[in-house]
């Protein structure tokens, strides 16, 4: 039942200042929410940003694979193998490890993470790499990521500036230090495992790391000839090659690394049990309000009900409440969430984004949350016997 007169409203803001504290009560679980689910995105979209700018249909990749993090090497004929079957038009080798850069204004050395490919043609869709890619065959050069943490020093600002920038990098247990020279920038940023990133030819990354193999690889990209199906060349090649590799479309390669951080680390873990916490408190907090408006409003219920009035219409009087105070303590919700991102955004370098799906997302859940409360608050209210009050 839909009251012409607005009894819910007149209801919630007859006392104006418990009813502002209710709207601040739900518009700070609304910010709760939108960071918690804000990060945990940043953690997918951040994690994935390789795998996503990598060109190939299929990936390969070793068996004892975990995370780009945490990579493990397959033997290069592996890749080669693969030039033998139908289907296929041309392989890339992709060497990924951790080093040590030191920041060249203050000498400290921060953990990178080196990406190394043969720049005959550009593995990356990034576009400063697919336009300059060729100035990675002069030895020893490299290109930097713009959107790194900035413990690695002004090296994109001196760049933009046309100053020279040599830099030390480090095998990660190394101390006899590498020297190359910034010739480009790009754009990718850090994640939760990664601080920043460097773009290298292969050939510098194997003397970066002199402990390397040539003939270990990291990662194999993969590319098709025009109208095959990747799922029957996947099938094909999963059966006939040696179980020391797996391979991958891109969305199982992405889906692969997001599954590791939810499900093997426990900042995946934290962050799911975060979201939860946050509508069980939400729905604690709008209980507590809804049950004191209801205890305050009592005699005015048993009233109505005495007037004839059914529990169904009283049940509807709480549940419009629950939505009113659900709609106008979300909204500065997520006006405060989305300061706040641009806060993280530009604090973490992380990938902090609003978007329709967040804002839907945590709108619907401030609504469910608002609605479980009423529901929970009206126990009291369904056994109102007005014969009992007025006695």
């Amino acid at each position: 039942m839909i009251l012409n007169i607005p009894l819910p409203w007149l209801q919630l803001v007859k006392q104006k200042v418990r009813f502002f504290v209710a709207l601040a009560g739900i518009a700070f679980i609304s910010v709760l929410m939108f960071m918690q689910i804000g990060f945990q995105d940043a953690l997918y979209a951040s994690a994935t940003q390789v795998h996503k700018h990598l060109r190939g249909d299929v990936f390969l990749i070793s068996s004892q694979y975990r995370s780009l993090t945490s990579t493990q090497s397959f033997p290069r004929s592996r890749l080669y193998q693969i030039l033998g079957f139908n289907g296929i038009e041309s392989v890339e080798p992709l060497y990924v490890q951790f080093a040590k850069l030191k920041n060249p204004t203050n000498g400290r050395k921060y953990p990178i993470y080196v990406l190394g490919f043969d720049p005959v043609k550009s593995i990356f869709r990034l576009p400063e790499v697919e336009q300059d890619f060729q100035l990675l065959k002069i030895p020893d050069q490299v290109f930097f990521d713009r959107a790194a943490r900035p413990e690695f020093g002004p090296i994109a600002e001196y760049f933009q500036k046309n100053q020279p920038i040599n830099m030390e990098i480090f095998s990660y247990l190394g101390t006899i230090g590498y020297k190359v020279k910034v010739s480009g920038l790009f754009t990718l940023g850090p994640s939760f495992g990664v601080d920043g990133n460097l773009i290298v030819s292969s050939s510098t990354f194997l003397k970066i790391f002199p402990e390397r193999r040539a003939n270990e690889l990291d990662i194999g990209s993969i590319h098709l000839q025009p109208h095959v199906n990747p799922q029957t060349i996947l099938a094909t090649l999963s059966t006939n090659l040696p179980k020391d590799v797996i391979l991958m479309t891109r969305q199982e390669f992405i889906d692969f690394e997001k599954n590791y951080w939810t499900l093997r680390t426990p900042i995946g873990f934290v962050f799911n049990l975060m979201v939860i916490m946050g509508f069980v408190v939400g729905v604690i907090v709008v209980y507590q309000i809804l049950y004191s408006n209801i205890s305050t409003h009592f005699v005015q219920f048993a009233t109505l009900k005495a007037m004839g009035f059914r529990n169904k219409y009283l049940l509807n009087v709480v549940f419009q409440q629950a939505i009113i105070l659900a709609v106008l303590g979300f909204i500065p919700g997520f006006a405060i969430s989305l300061g706040l991102y641009d806060i993280a955004k530009d604090a973490t370098k992380l990938p902090i984004v609003m978007d329709v799906s967040k804002g839907l997302l945590v709108f619907t859940s401030v609504i469910v949350m608002c609605l479980t409360s009423g529901f929970f608050s009206t126990n009291k209210l369904r056994k109102v016997d007005p014969a009992e009050i007025f006695n």
